[in-house]
C-alpha cells in the first residue's frame, strides 16, 4: 500500500532534511556513540545502514548474530537519529555461494561471475529468491517495529555492474516460461519476432535461449523481449521483499535506490510497489558515463553538468504520482560529498558544489538528501572514496558545506509545470539495439530535448507516455520508438487539448519490435500528418543543414500521410541528399522534428511555448532555475558570475533561493 506523502508516516519530516550512509560494521564499537553524536550535531536526521552486512547478520547458515546491529540501531536512536534499514541481498555471503553456485549470474559472454565483490546473483534463481525472502523475513521480524526504524531500502542499486540480465541456466528456464505466458503459442512468438528471417523459427520452447553468443547480431525482437523478461525478474524479486516488509514492519515506508541513467530494467514497473523512489547522485562521476564532448566534461569536471543531474531528479520524481497528479517527492539516498573512486578520473569537487547539488535536489522535488558516506573507508574497494569524515576522522569539506546550509523548503511541496517530457524504457531498448548511426542513442536524443527545455528556463515533468497527460499544455516526446494502436489513440486524445512535439524515429516500430507494415509512423500517421520517406544516419563529421541549423548524427524526411495536405512544412533541409525535403512538419497542435540539431530543437520548442502561452527565458549552460512550492531556486555550476534578471547575481558554483 502506498503512503502517498512522507509526512503521513513520519510527521517529523515536514521540512527538507539531510541524512548519511553509515557502515557501523566497518568501525570499532567504541567509535559508534561519538559518530552518532557528531551526526546529530551536523544536522543530519536519517542514517541508512546494513545494505551490505549479510555476512555479519548470518555468518553461518541459519546462525544469526544480531547483537552488533541491535547496538548500532540503539546508539543512533539514543541521539534521536532515524534509521533507514536495508535488506542485505546485494551481497550474498560466501557460504551461500559455495553451497549454491547456481545462484551466480552468467554474463553475455557465457562466463560465470564469481564471488568476491557484490551483486553476484541471478534475479531469476529460485534458490536465491528463497534465501532473499528468508533473510528479509528475519531482519524485518527483528527490527520491523523498532522505534528508530522509520523505513526500508530494498537490496541496493538493482542491476549495478551489468547484473540485470543473466544468461545462465536459471534465466534460460525462466525466460522460456515468461515467453510462453506472453505469447501462448510458438506460432504467435515466431510471427511477433519475424523469426522466418534467417530461418530463426522455433518448433519447441526448449529451443529458445537468451540472445547472447550469436554469430552476428541477434534478432532485435528477441533482444527486446529478453530485456522485458529481465526487467520483470527484478520487479518480482523486489515485490517479494516488499510484501514481507509490509507484513512485518507496518507503518514504515519502503524505497529503493536507483542509479544514474540506468537502462537495463523498466523503472516505472519496478517502482510500482514503493512508497517513494530514491536514487544515487554522483555528479562528477556521471560525466564519464555521458556522451558529452571533451570540452563540456572539462568545463564541468568539478561540478558535474546540471542537466545530467536534473534529468535524473525529474525522472525519479516522475516514476510515482500522488493523488493530485504531481510527481512524488523522492530521496537522494546517496549524494556525492567529495571525490568518488570509480570514474576514469576523480577530481575533487569545486568549493560550493556539494551545497549546490543539495539545493538542486530540493528544487527538483527531493525531500531528503543523504550523503555517501559518513567516514571514508580504510579498507577494500572503496578506500579512495570520500566521506563526510576523512580517513583520520577529521571533518572533510563536505561536512563543512552542509553544516552551513540553509534550505527552508518543505519536504512535500510539489513541482508544478505545464511541460511534460515522455520517456519509456521499452523504446530505449528497441532504439539502442539498432542505432543505425554511431552517434545516436536513446539517452542522447532525449537529453537534447531536455537540455533545450531547461535552457529556456522551464521546469519539466518526465513521465511515462501512457499516463494521464491532461495537466500539461506542452507534451514533448523525443523518442517514442515503439507505438501501439492504444498508445496512438491516447496521444491523439492528448493532442486535442495540448501541443505535442515528436522527435526523430517516432513510432518506427510495433510493440514487438517489427516495423509497421505500412511504414512509420504506423497508427500515429493520421495525427502527425506524415509518412516517413528516408533516414540518414550521418557519419561523425558529416554535417547537413536545415533552416540554417547544423544537423549531425541523424536526419529524416517526410511525405504527406495518404495524400493528407493538412500538414504544414515548417523547415526543410538546406543541402545534402534530402535538400528541400521536410525536416520539421506541423499538423494542428502536433509538430515533428526529424533532424538531430540542438539549435533547431530549441527554436521549435521556443516557438511552440509562445503559441501556448508558456513564458521562456534564455539561460546559459550551467545556470538553471527551478520552482517548487512557493520557492524559486537558481543554481550556477560554472566558475563565472551570472546576473539574474532582478539585479541580483549568482557567484561561481553557488545557489540562491527566493
Amino acid at each position: 500500500m502506498s503512503i502517498g506523502h512522507l509526512s503521513i508516516l513520519d510527521p517529523a519530516q515536514e521540512t527538507f532534511t539531510l541524512g548519511v550512509c553509515y557502515y557501523p560494521e566497518h568501525w570499532p564499537r567504541d567509535r559508534w556513540a561519538g559518530y552518532a553524536r557528531r551526526m546529530r550535531e551536523a544536522g543530519l536526521a536519517y542514517v541508512r545502514i546494513a545494505e551490505f552486512a549479510w555476512s555479519r547478520m548470518e555468518p553461518e547458515p541459519g546462525y544469526y548474530e544480531w547483537g552488533w546491529l541491535d547496538e548500532a540501531i540503539d546508539t543512533l536512536h539514543a541521539e534521536g537519529l532515524r534509521v533507514v534499514l536495508c535488506t542485505p541481498t546485494a551481497t550474498p555471503p560466501a557460504w551461500l555461494v559455495r553451497a549454491h553456485p547456481e545462484i551466480l549470474p552468467v554474463d553475455a559472454e557465457g562466463r560465470v561471475r564469481q564471488f568476491g565483490s557484490r551483486k553476484h546473483y541471478d534475479h531469476a534463481s529460485p534458490i536465491y529468491r528463497e534465501h532473499s525472502r528468508r533473510i528479509t523475513r528475519e531482519i524485518a521480524g527483528r527490527y520491523g517495529q523498532h522505534p528508530a526504524v522509520v523505513g526500508w531500502q530494498t537490496d541496493n542499486e538493482f542491476g549495478c555492474h551489468d547484473t540485470t540480465r543473466s544468461y545462465g541456466p536459471a534465466s534460460q528456464v525462466a525466460f522460456r516460461e515468461w515467453l510462453a505466458a506472453r505469447y501462448g503459442t510458438l506460432d504467435d512468438l515466431n510471427e511477433a519476432w519475424g523469426a522466418v528471417f534467417w530461418s530463426q523459427e522455433y518448433g519447441d520452447w526448449d529451443q529458445i535461449l537468451p540472445p547472447n553468443l550469436t554469430v552476428t547480431e541477434p534478432n532485435p525482437s528477441h533482444v527486446l523481449d529478453f530485456a522485458r523478461y529481465a526487467s520483470d525478474m527484478v520487479a518480482e524479486f523486489q515485490a517479494e521483499q516488499v510484501a514481507i516488509l509490509r507484513e512485518l514492519s507496518p507503518g514504515r515506508w519502503v524505497t529503493h535506490n536507483f542509479m544514474i541513467f540506468f537502462s537495463d530494467f523498466d523503472h516505472y514497473r519496478v517502482a510500482e510497489g514503493l512508497d517513494f523512489v530514491s536514487w544515487d547522485n554522483y555528479p562528477t562521476g556521471m560525466l564519464d558515463r555521458s556522451d558529452e564532448p571533451v570540452d563540456v566534461k572539462l568545463h564541468f569536471a568539478r561540478t558535474g553538468e546540471p542537466d545530467l543531474i536534473g534529468f535524473n531528479h525529474d525522472l525519479y520524481r516522475g516514476l510515482l504520482h500522488d493523488e493530485d497528479g504531481s510527481g512524488r517527492a523522492f530521496w537522494v539516498m546517496e549524494q556525492q560529498c567529495g571525490q568518488v573512486n570509480w570514474a576514469a578520473s576523480n577530481p575533487l569537487p569545486a568549493p560550493g558544489a556539494i551545497a549546490v547539488w543539495t539545493a538542486q535536489a530540493y528544487a527538483h522535488g527531493a525531500s531528503t538528501v543523504s550523503y555517501f558516506r559518513w567516514r571514508a573507508a580504510t579498507m577494500a574497494q572503496e578506500l579512495m572514496h570520500s566521506g563526510l569524515l576523512r580517513h583520520d576522522e577529521t571533518d572533510d569539506w563536505g561536512l563543512a558545506e552542509i553544516g552551513s546550509l540553509e534550505l527552508p523548503g518543505r519536504a512535500n511541496d510539489p513541482v508544478r509545470t505545464p511541460v511534460a517530457l515522455l520517456h519509456d524504457y521499452e523504446s530505449l531498448w528497441a532504439y539502442d539495439s539498432q542505432p543505425h548511426s554511431a552517434g545516436a542513442s536513446y539517452w542522447g536524443q532525449v537529453l537534447q530535448y531536455y537540455v533545450a527545455l531547461r535552457s529556456l528556463g522551464l521546469d519539466v515533468d518526465i513521465i511515462h507516455p501512457d499516463r494521464d497527460l491532461t495537466a500539461y499544455r506542452l507534451v514533448v516526446a523525443p523518442a517514442l520508438h515503439l507505438m501501439s494502436s492504444a498508445r496512438a489513440a491516447h496521444l491523439t486524445e492528448v493532442a486535442r487539448r495540448s501541443h505535442v512535439i515528436f522527435g526523430p524515429r517516432t513510432a518506427f516500430r510495433t510493440p514487438t519490435g517489427r516495423v509497421h507494415e505500412g511504414g512509420a509512423p504506423g497508427p500515429l500517421g493520421a495525427l502527425v500528418g506524415w509518412t516517413l520517406m528516408n533516414v540518414d544516419g550521418l557519419r561523425h563529421g558529416l554535417v547537413q543543414h536545415a533552416g540554417g541549423h547544423e544537423v549531425t548524427v541523424w536526419a529524416e524526411c517526410y511525405s504527406p500521410y495518404h495524400g493528407d495536405s493538412s500538414a504544414e512544412v515548417v523547415v526543410t533541409y538546406d543541402d545534402g541528399p534530402m535538400a528541400t525535403e521536410p525536416a520539421v512538419v506541423r499538423r494542428g497542435n502536433v509538430a515533428t522534428i526529424g533532424a538531430w540539431s540542438p539549435t533547431l530543437v530549441t527554436s521549435v520548442l521556443r516557438d511552440t511555448c509562445a503559441l501556448v502561452g508558456i513564458e521562456t527565458i534564455n539561460l546559459p549552460r550551467g545556470v538553471r532555475i527551478s520552482r517548487r512550492g512557493g520557492l524559486t531556486t537558481a543554481v550556477n555550476f560554472t566558475s563565472e558570475r551570472f546576473d539574474l534578471s532582478d539585479g541580483e547575481s549568482l557567484g561561481p558554483v553557488s545557489f540562491r533561493q527566493w
